[in-house]
């Protein structure tokens, strides 16, 4: 007998009706539906904003394009993908600019001259690290301006620039910040004439104004705490930002200084001699460092750390140069090589010189000595590698105690090409001078000795290379087409370069050691350091020189001449800035095939 509580629980459940288990499903299908649609929607906007670049500015208007163009093509638009209007609006807007240039007209000139394909090669060619502007033709030698500017210090040992900035320093333990002339703004009713002289405009001034002044004290040698050189600044570096300046001495400091006040940010102490050297890697706030305890160090400034020691020389370091990659090139003086540090492969390449090879050979000509005609031959080795300057990332220059200026390559251990004799002679001194003797033989005491090359500057990645000594006079020398030679271009102030390092000893004075031709000296003094910069957009206004000169050499007392200690600026203007109608620079392409611009 069935009851309730023994019937079985399937029995009990209320069954449903046909017609309501069919609405349900239906209802669950079309909310499945509109979560599909939901889904695939939000995907397809979302590639569209990917491709677009983003869902506002698929509603920007570009400008040129008119709203009433945009109004009538709402309605074409609808069925469009984001990247699909964004192609039509260029269109649109491609094809306003042409109907304005058909109304306007436009310069067949400045087509040819585009800045943007210009610049285009120059960043392709830096990016390589290879020389492909050719300027030194291009200067305007025999209208340089020169300007003298100096404090009452010893004898300059370095100079650096951060335009329109000029930091030097001294023996005498100061460091100096100077304010660069800089050219005056063209008035604007001069820009709405349609051909409008290319002449540069005048500098507001000459001479520069000093602006900070630090100087040390050699009595606190012992004091760890003072913040400053105890002994002669030796060098000085500038940041490309301008916003850190770097000095160190023969104190074995390395000093930090904010470029804004001249206030010490960090001394460093690692270096165990003289630092004789500094350079900025191009564009970033990377130092490295030379010193005379053969080695090289690399800072950061941006942490104001130390990175890393390179070894290698085998005797002091005196120089060093470095560009845009994370590379440098350095000069071990008496151990004659220049070695290029690769510091990220933890690498190097030297290169020996020192030969005595047929090119270094000079023949002086026959000279009188009390009446007599006297032949002398010598060779002139390189005792010593003094000066080191890049030209681009596979290429570099060095200048020796004799006078010679070599041209390096990373595919050859050896020179590619070397000046030899690069500033003449210094004459052979006198009896009275050479003999300690009451009545000295009336012999030749010794041969004319070459001027070392105290100083080498280059504009990176074009073919300018500036040299000095202690002839008076900085000469201006470029690099061939084939990149296989140096050729001499002139001296900054004159026109012509006049005959001379031809070994003939009948020009030189016995009283000053100049030559006769010299009495005219732009210099005075030895040139101890070069910086160069260049005026307006790609030096299209020419270039400035800043020569650092003292009585002295940087590094020592070997010879005193009578000069001047400061500095001086040289404007060099282009050609085609003094000239109407003249040409651009010429640019290498990056297959070192020439472009010239058209005339």
């Amino acid at each position: 007998m069935s009851s309730f509580f023994t019937t079985p629980a399937s029995q009990k459940k209320r069954k449903r009706d046909d017609t309501s288990a069919a609405q349900s499903s239906a209802k669950k299908k079309k909310v499945t539906l509109k979560r599909a649609e939901s889904k695939l929607t939000s995907r397809k906007t979302a590639r569209d904003e990917s491709i677009s670049g983003s869902g506002s500015e698929d509603n920007e208007i570009p400008p040129g394009v008119n709203d009433n163009e945009v109004l009538s093509s709402v309605s074409e638009s609808e069925d469009e993908t984001g990247a699909e209007r964004r192609l039509r609006l260029a269109e649109q807007y491609l094809e306003n600019i042409k109907g304005e240039t058909e109304t306007v007209g436009f310069d067949a000139e400045e087509i040819d001259r585009d800045l943007i394909a210009e610049r285009l090669k120059e960043d392709a060619a830096a990016t390589k690290g290879r020389l492909y502007r050719h300027i030194a033709s291009n200067l305007d030698l025999s209208t340089s301006s020169r300007t003298l500017f100096r404090a009452d210090t010893l004898s300059t040992t370095s100079v650096a620039v951060c335009p329109p900035y000029a930091y030097t320093v001294s023996k005498d333990i100061t460091l100096i910040k100077w304010e660069i002339p800089t050219r005056t703004k063209a008035p604007p009713q001069e820009k709405k004439k349609k051909k409008a002289t290319t002449k540069p405009p005048p500098l507001a001034r000459r001479r520069p104004i000093k602006l900070l002044y630090s100087r040390g004290n050699k009595n606190e040698t012992q004091n760890p705490k003072y913040q400053h050189h105890t002994a002669p600044i030796l060098t000085v570096a500038a940041s490309s930002n301008g916003k850190y300046v770097a000095t160190g001495g023969a104190d074995k400091r390395l000093i930090i200084w904010s470029a804004a006040d001249l206030k010490p940010l960090r001394i460093f102490t690692q270096h165990r001699d003289a630092v004789t050297s500094l350079a900025f890697r191009r564009g970033t706030n990377q130092l490295y460092s030379s010193s005379k305890d053969r080695t090289i160090k690399t800072w950061s400034l941006d942490e104001l750390g130390y990175m890393e020691t390179l070894f290698g020389h085998q005797d002091e370091v005196v120089d060093i140069a470095a560009l845009s990659l994370e590379r440098c090139v350095s000069v071990g003086a008496r151990d004659r090589t220049a070695r290029l540090w690769k510091v990220v492969e933890e690498s190097q390449l030297v290169f020996r010189g020192g030969g005595t090879s047929e090119k270094r050979k000079m023949n002086i000509k026959e000279t009188m000595v009390n009446g007599e005609a006297t032949s002398l031959k010598a060779s002139y080795s390189e005792g010593s590698i003094d000066r080191v300057a890049m030209i681009d990332e596979e290429t570099f220059i060095t200048g020796s105690d004799n006078g010679s200026i070599s041209l390096w390559s990373l595919h050859k251990k050896k020179p590619v090409f070397t000046v030899p004799v690069a500033h003449g002679f210094d004459p052979a001194l006198k009896p009275e001078e050479a003999s300690a003797e009451v009545v000295p033989s009336p012999k030749v005491p010794g041969e004319p000795q070459p001027r070392w090359i105290t100083a080498l500057a280059t504009v990176p990645y074009s073919d300018l290379i500036l040299s000095g000594s202690w002839d008076g006079r900085a000469r201006v020398w470029r690099i061939s087409e084939d990149k296989k030679r140096i050729e001499e271009v002139g001296v900054l102030g004159h026109a012509h370069v006049e005959a001379e390092r031809n070994g003939n000893v009948d020009d030189l004075e016995a009283n000053d050691g100049r030559r006769k031709e010299d009495q005219g000296t732009i210099v005075r003094g030895i040139i101890n350091d070069i910086e160069i910069f260049e005026r307006g957009d790609r030096g299209k206004d020419g270039l400035c020189v800043v020569i650092a000169t003292g009585k002295e050499h940087r590094m020592g007392r070997w010879k005193t001449l009578r000069g001047k200690n400061g500095a001086c600026i040289f404007e060099v203007p282009n050609r085609q800035a003094c000239e109407p109608g003249a040409t651009g620079v010429k640019l290498a392409d990056v297959n070192n095939s020439e472009i010239q611009t058209k005339k």
